[in-house]
This record gives structure tokens, C-alpha cells and sequence, in this order.
């Protein structure tokens, strides 16, 4: 077998047989194909996409890459959920407190974003004295004690992908579907799952630009899941506004606090309740989907899933005081105030330059390495649709450092569109899969 044939059959549109797919994979994990072949190979993936054999053919090369998580002493059905991510987007944070309160083993294994703002770990770094860099022993007791733990992901889980990610970063390959999906699926089904809830968004502030893409993508993860005997559900929901009204680590973990506390905003309650009935049904908690919506928001009105969210915490080491006092949490020192320029309707606004601005001031990072600052972020003041008048407040701008603070309330000004005439409403929930 030679790299070169399987890359020209690729390139010319053939489907490779699981075998070749384990020759690829195994021959670049142990650096016996070089860099500068694999690179042609991603590329040709990227113009002529994968057969779906193919696709979970290569999750299963990348999962068996390296170590796994056995969870399997843990009685009962483990689920988690992965969101593709987006600009306020901290429905984690809500979601598994719900589900493990509704009875659900919930290993929410996160990961650490790039660009916009950081990822669910980030977010809950923020909470004094949180550990995330659990064991997996830890993990099983936790599952067993509280029914929920927070993991991070390990360059041993999976490595492949990792390697594999790092060339797709910079050989432009990175939006290829098939990687993408069997990169995301890699990583959540070697944790010990029974079922996965997934949550593809689409639109500005969304990795995946158009409907069609997350629609193929969502697919894709989910003919995944079957195939390796997995329960997966998929939902395609709207990010061309941010999610909520928080962007930025501390100020989405307060947010997520008044979410479960059932004073959080609509879009962000109603996407989160959602998202826990999936995963209630999933987990066979349920016999039907609309028993588990009403379980999901029983959890959440009563204040079960704010309390399992405290329990959570402390067990991780961290001050679930910080929940409910919020001066606990890092603030900023200085705060920005962005106004409307005329008075009409808000007819968008730009997920992603809002993503943008608060990366700028340090919510989020550009490299694997750049450190975020917990406290900084924007606080939105209306959503799109509502009426505002000239000279209002449409949102907070919340620094530590002046650098890019004006450079930061341009992009946000350019994030409002105001019109005379009120848009249309846009559904959240666009589609579900699976």
C-alpha cells in the first residue's frame, strides 16, 4: 500500500476501504507518513468529501488513537451534549444541572474555544477554586455521587485528531464536514457514552455559515453515532444573533446562574430546556419527548437543577457561593456604553463582531496558548426586533484594559442594524436530525 495511490484515488473521487483509511491514520499518528502527504490528503478530502462508511471508518481510527474513558462501572445511561459553539452560548452550564437533576448521568466533557469567547471549561475556570482537570477515577465517583461532573479533554484522548487538527489549521482544511465530524465525534464517544445530544448552529456567529452546511454536518455526527451504536439526536438552532444577552466567561456564568434560578432570557431558557428533554429521552427517563420537556422545566422552575449546579461546583472544588453572590466572580473595572444612533427597530445583530469585539478585549483567545481574562465581556441591552430610541443603550462594553476598547466599540456599533420597519421573527430551533 502507498500514500501517494490512496491520495490520488481520493483527489480523483474513490471511496477508500476501512483498511486504507487505518494505513493513513496510523501510518500519520506514528510519523511514518510526513506531514507534506497528509496535507494533499486533507485537501483532496476537502474537494471530494467522504462516503459515510468512510467518515466512521476514520472516527473509529482517531477514537482508538488513544486512551478512553471507561465509565462503564457507573450503572445506568451516560449523556452528554456538544454544542458546534457560538457567541454567548453557555447553554452547558444549564442543560447537564437539569438533566442529572431530571436523573441523567451527565460526563459534560468540554473543551477550550478559540476566537470568540472561551469554551465551557473557560467559563467555568471562573468560578473561584473550579477544577476541571479531573481524573477519570474522579470522574466515575462524581457520576456516582452527583449524577454530573465536568471533564476536560486530553491530549491522550484521541490524539490522532489532534495531530490531524493541527495540519487542517493551517493548510485551509478546516471546513471540511467529514473532518469535522469525525473530529467532534472522535473526541465524545471515546468519554463512555450511551447517547449524545448535539446542538449545530448556524448563521453569523456560528462556525457554519449556511443552513445546508449544519444540516450535512448534523447528519453526518449523528449517521455516526448509529453506526457505532449510539443514541444521537441533533438540533440545527439559530446564532445570527448571540445567545442570550451575555458574551464573556464570569458574565455568562452569572447569566446561566439566572437561567437556572428561572429569571434567565427567553431564547437562552427555551434552547436550554430543549436541548435537557433531548437528553432526558435519550437517557430513557421519559417514554415521550413532550413528558420530557415538562420534567426538564419542572427541574428548572423548582429549583432542582440551580441546586445540582451548586452541588456540582463544590464538588469540583469551587465556591458554589459565587453563584449566587456574584461579586465572588472576577469583574471588570471598567465599563463602555454603546448607543443607538437613530431610533427604529433592531433588525440584526452580528453574532460574530460581537464574538469579535470581546475577543479583543480578552474573553477569548487567538492561540492555544493566549491567556483569556475571566471578567471582561458585553452585556447586550436589546435583542433583535425590539424598538429603541436615538441615544439608547444597546449595549455594555466590561474591560480590565484600555488597548482596544475603542477598537472594540466600533465593531460593536457595526454589529446593530437599526431599521424603520420591525424583521421578522426567526425561529431558534431551525431543525432536528436524527
Amino acid at each position: 500500500m502507498r500514500t501517494v495511490d490512496l491520495i490520488q484515488r481520493k483527489r480523483d473521487g474513490d471511496e477508500l476501504a476501512p483498511e486504507e483509511i487505518d494505513y493513513l491514520v496510523d501510518g500519520y499518528t506514528n510519523a511514518e507518513i510526513p506531514d507534506y502527504q497528509m496535507s494533499a490528503f486533507l485537501m483532496a478530502v476537502y474537494f471530494s468529501g467522504m462516503t459515510d462508511r468512510e467518515v466512521s471508518r476514520l472516527t473509529e481510527c482517531m477514537l482508538r488513537s488513544g486512551e478512553t474513558v471507561d465509565l462503564s462501572a457507573v450503572p445506568g445511561i451516560k449523556v452528554d451534549k456538544h454544542s458546534t459553539g457560538g457567541v454567548g452560548d453557555k447553554t452547558s452550564l444549564i442543560v447537564a444541572p437539569l438533566a442529572a437533576s431530571a436523573g441523567v448521568l451527565v460526563p459534560m466533557m468540554s473543551g477550550r474555544a478559540l476566537g470568540h469567547t472561551g469554551g465551557t471549561l473557560d467559563k467555568l475556570e471562573s468560578i473561584p477554586g473550579f477544577r476541571t482537570d479531573i481524573t477519570p477515577e474522579e470522574a466515575r465517583q462524581l457520576l456516582s455521587e452527583v449524577g454530573l461532573c465536568f471533564l476536560s479533554q486530553t491530549d491522550r484522548l484521541a490524539p490522532a485528531d489532534g495531530k490531524l487538527y493541527a495540519l487542517r489549521d493551517v493548510t485551509a482544511t478546516v471546513e471540511s464536514i467529514p473532518l469535522i465530524a469525525s473530529s467532534i465525534m472522535s473526541k465524545k464517544l471515546g468519554e463512555g457514552l450511551d447517547a449524545l445530544v448535539l446542538d449545530v448552529k448556524v448563521g453569523s456567529g456560528a462556525f457554519m455559515k449556511k443552513q445546508v452546511d449544519a444540516r450535512r454536518l448534523a447528519q453526518m455526527m449523528v449517521g455516526i453515532g448509529r453506526r457505532m451504536d449510539k443514541r444521537v439526536q441533533a438540533l440545527i438552532t439559530d446564532m445570527s444573533q448571540p445567545l442570550g444577552y451575555a458574551v464573556g466567561n464570569a458574565l455568562e456564568v452569572m447569566e446561566a446562574s439566572q437561567t437556572l434560578q428561572n429569571a434567565g432570557p427567553n431564547d437562552l431558557t427555551k434552547l436550554s430546556i430543549e436541548l435537557a428533554a433531548r437528553m432526558i429521552y435519550l437517557a430513557r427517563k421519559t417514554s415521550s419527548l413532550d413528558e420530557a420537556r415538562r420534567l426538564a422545566e419542572e427541574k428548572l422552575v423548582d429549583g432542582s437543577g440551580y441546586r445540582k449546579f451548586k452541588q456540582a461546583v463544590a464538588a469540583q472544588g469551587g465556591n458554589p457561593q459565587a453563584l449566587d453572590k456574584f461579586e465572588l466572580l472576577p469583574n471588570a473595572t471598567g465599563m463602555r456604553e454603546v448607543t443607538s444612533p437613530r431610533g427604529g427597530y433592531v433588525s440584526t445583530i452580528e453574532a460574530e463582531y460581537i464574538g469579535a469585539a470581546s475577543n479583543m478585549i480578552g474573553a477569548g483567545r487567538d492561540r492555544k496558548e493566549d491567556a483569556i481574562d475571566p471578567a471582561v465581556g458585553i452585556i447586550l441591552e436589546v435583542k433583535v426586533g425590539e424598538k429603541v430610541d436615538a441615544g439608547s443603550v444597546l449595549c455594555r462594553i466590561y474591560y480590565t484594559r484600555e488597548d482596544h476598547v475603542e477598537e472594540a466599540a466600533e465593531m460593536v456599533e457595526d454589529a446593530f442594524h437599526i431599521s424603520a420597519q420591525k424583521p421578522e421573527e426567526r425561529e431558534l430551533i431551525l431543525e432536528v436530525v436524527g
